[in-house]
């Protein structure tokens, strides 16, 4: 019983993160320059970990989990690297 609740609020809850998605996809896009566009990259990888987090819990294969940590190790170093990247530009 306690798992269909939790796999019916799962589904809202991936439902509702479409949402911040399309908006985050719109700043991507229509970004002013490039460190708009690369903070909406990273808020959709954390809506991708989100994403990966939420459709474990609604299918309960753990296998999901690993898919958003390897997502989430993506992203750290491709902060990394475009923040290095910033400092030798010059910061703008």
């Amino acid at each position: 019983m306690m798992e269909s609740v939790f796999s019916v609020v799962a589904t809202v809850l991936i439902a509702l993160l479409a949402v911040p998605f399309g908006l985050a996809a719109y700043r991507m896009i229509a970004g002013p320059g490039y460190a708009d566009r690369f903070v909406a990259l990273d808020m959709l990888t954390a809506i991708a970990v989100a994403f990966s987090a939420l459709t474990a819990v609604a299918t309960g294969r753990s296998a999901f989990l690993d898919i958003g940590l390897v997502i989430a190790l993506i992203n750290f170093v491709s902060t990394c690297a475009f923040a290095a990247f910033l400092e030798r530009k010059g910061g703008r």
